[in-house]
């Protein structure tokens, strides 16, 4: 190359314009770039020579503004038509005759520069430039228009989080939910994966910590999730919303409702006191109960709500109620299995409305055991709604005016006998019951009460009807049975504290109870055969238990054979089973957030039982709340020794807590509460 010789070369993938000064040995070239500052070239670094004309470092500025005024990308888009019809390559030097007409420095490098910077029309290859297919065009400019489509989506999103962190209100984009949900899958997830790679990235580049927890956190200061987000509900696939097709079925059913196909079937029961006993906030009403006189004989009643009324089966909220299974109970509020206008509308047991039930009439020996019943379709009208606490006084009263109610406590007293006398086993240890409104906490032991126990029994006892029915009657029912504990000897437990220690080794001995199409005994509750029927509004095989009973009850044959059912059930005990993890650990970690609140405050407790005995490791249940937590000793113990605890340490996000023991409760034990 000649002294003068315009040449480009590239610095960082950048674009430099320099002339050739001198040659470097053998191989090099020194170029003078337009600031004259010298660059040691090897010809594999030049990118294009610029022919015909001989040029100094200061005109190069000059060169670049002629350029510049001739590069129009449009007409590249000109010449590739014409190239690609005459089915030939071309050269930047033809392309500066194609498209300016002649071939100086200034256009012939014009036109290398929009041909290299061409991402469409024409590939290189070798030395010349050949055009692509109309295909291949239509594709890249997709590919292009795709690309330019995510960074600008990438920018408004940038610009969303930097509103939204600030406090500012945002109108997230659809393009932004796609981010989140990226952000929102990762803060669920057990452990980082490929999958989270797109959220990672972001949390680095907001200079945050990379672990779920980062995202997790990131979504609080966005104001998307709150501080106690439901990380199992969101790793669950239970749905806590109703799509809007469903809601509008549901308000459809209150507008126009269905045929009832038992109405020649039900009897009018109208005339009966009918008792509601449930705690105050249930909304979802699902028994009642009363007695009638015949003769000299009393007869119990024990009604249940009848949503099969207002839900066909395969219908669309039939469906639903399949798909999910059961209503799922969190201390935040419950996620219902059917929409609530339905749920705690007509299909409630609602005080002086006229409902529809499936009733079950009894007559009881005295010894408890069953000697007569008869299952209806029915007309109710529910004449009291009472809480726990309401029998719990109405009982300890022995208030004249309820006599049907004190009659309904004598006989499950009875029917509780009868099934102690047959073998069933009775544990007695509170559980928490936790209730979260807002920011409030509030924690109390939920124990067995004679309200709670009549009501109990009661709902036995129907489950108990309802199995010899289907049995009688050869009905399949989704039987609910449990094997037989395997106890300690009677020494070995007659050794241990009697209450809730003792409560709590029987306990650890229970099989857990199952359902089946084959009616087996159920250890626990001291029958021979089980089937429960009592809450048909929050349990979907107690629904289908309905139907099946119903339809024999109008002279149809059951609408599910026992294979039928078995497959349902198969289906349904997964769903069930993923409802009932998920309110385990909800429980759990609202039980160490209200501990975290209240670091301060000294608990009882009672030791009831060993976890790991060789390192002091216990089970401790906090008596004041119904907890049961494990705590390690820093001394010997004896099991149901009383204890004065306090949580040092409790981080429910993770879900750790630490006990430790105190030798007496502060003289002034005001609670220090953290928000």
């Amino acid at each position: 190359m000649e002294k003068g010789t315009l040449i480009e070369f590239r610095v960082q993938n950048q674009r430099r314009l320099a002339t050739i000064d001198r040659p470097e040995g053998k191989k090099l070239w020194i170029a003078m770039d337009q600031h004259l500052q010298s660059h040691t070239l090897h010809p594999r670094h030049i990118t294009f020579t610029v022919p015909h004309e001989r040029f100094r470092p200061q005109d190069i500025p000059a060169f670049w503004q002629q350029v510049q005024s001739l590069l129009d990308p449009e007409s590249l888009e000109v010449a590739w038509e014409i190239i690609r019809e005459e089915q030939r390559t071309i050269t930047p030097q033809g392309l500066a005759e194609l498209l300016f007409g002649e071939t100086t420095a200034a256009t012939c490098y014009a036109a290398y520069y929009l041909l290299s910077e061409d991402r469409f029309y024409f590939k290189l290859k070798g030395e010349v430039y050949e055009p692509r297919s109309v295909a291949q065009v239509a594709e890249l400019k997709h590919q292009h228009e795709k690309e330019a489509q995510r960074l600008a989506e990438e920018a408004t999103f940038t610009e969303h989080l930097a509103q939204a962190l600030a406090g500012e209100a945002v109108q997230w984009s659809a393009g932004d939910r796609k981010r989140l949900e990226q952000l929102e899958r990762y803060a669920i997830a057990i452990e980082t994966s490929a999958q989270h790679q797109g959220a990672v990235e972001l949390l680095r580049q907001l200079k945050r910590p990379t672990q779920p927890l980062g995202a997790f956190q990131l979504l609080v200061d966005l104001g998307l999730w709150s501080t106690h987000e439901n990380l199992f509900l969101r790793r669950s696939q239970i749905q806590v919303e109703f799509s809007a097709k469903v809601l509008d079925v549901a308000h459809n059913c209150l507008n126009s409702p269905p045929t009832d196909i038992d109405a020649d079937l039900r009897r009018d029961l109208t005339h009966l006191k009918v008792y509601t006993i449930d705690d105050e906030s249930t909304q979802e009403i699902d028994d009642g109960l009363s007695v009638e006189v015949v003769g000299d004989r009393q007869k119990l009643w024990i009604h249940i709500a009848d949503p099969s009324r207002w839900v066909m089966a395969d219908d669309v909220l039939d469906h639903e109620a399949r798909r999910r299974a059961t209503t799922v109970y969190l201390p935040t509020g419950i996620i219902p299995m059917f929409p609530s206008e339905l749920a705690t509308g007509p299909m409630s047991l609602v005080e002086g409305r006229l409902c529809c039930a499936l009733s079950f009439g009894i007559l009881l020996a005295e010894s408890g055991e069953v000697l007569e019943y008869e299952i209806c379709p029915s007309w109710i009208r529910p004449t009291y709604r009472l809480s726990y606490d309401d029998v719990d006084m109405i009982l300890e009263q022995a208030v004249p005016a309820e006599a049907d109610l004190l009659a309904i406590a004598h006989w499950g007293n009875r029917r509780s006998q009868w099934r102690q006398q047959r073998g069933a086993i009775r544990i007695d240890i509170p559980e928490p019951s936790i209730k979260v409104a807002g920011e409030e906490v509030e924690i109390s032991p939920l124990r067995d009460s004679p309200a709670r126990q009549l009501v109990a029994e009661m709902m036995i006892l129907a489950g108990e009807v309802a199995a010899d029915y289907g049995l009688r009657e050869g009905i399949p029912l989704p039987f609910r049975c449990q094997s037989p504990p395997e106890l300690p000897p009677d020494d070995e437990l007659r050794q241990l504290p009697a209450g809730v220690v003792r409560d709590c080794a029987i306990r650890r001995c229970m099989p857990r109870s199952e359902m089946s199409t084959q009616p087996n005994p159920h250890a626990s509750l001291g029958l021979d055969a089980y089937c429960q029927v009592t809450s048909p509004i929050r349990r979907y095989t107690d629904l289908l238990a309905h139907r099946q009973i119903k339809a024999h009850l109008r002279g149809e044959t059951p609408p599910l054979t026992p294979e039928q059912l078995n497959e349902l059930l198969l289906r349904l005990v997964s769903s069930i089973q993923e409802s009932s993890l998920v309110e385990r650990q909800t429980n759990r970690y609202w039980c160490l957030e209200y501990l975290r609140r209240h670091r301060d405050e000294v608990w009882r407790g009672i030791l009831l039982r060993w976890l790991r005995p060789e390192e002091n490791l216990g089970l401790v249940l906090l008596e004041d709340l119904g907890v049961e937590l494990a705590m390690r000793l820093q001394r010997q113990a004896n099991l149901g020794e009383s204890l004065l605890v306090r949580a040092s340490r409790v981080d429910p996000r993770s879900d750790q807590i630490w006990l430790e023991e105190v030798s007496e409760v502060p003289s002034s034990p005001a609670a220090t509460v953290t928000p």
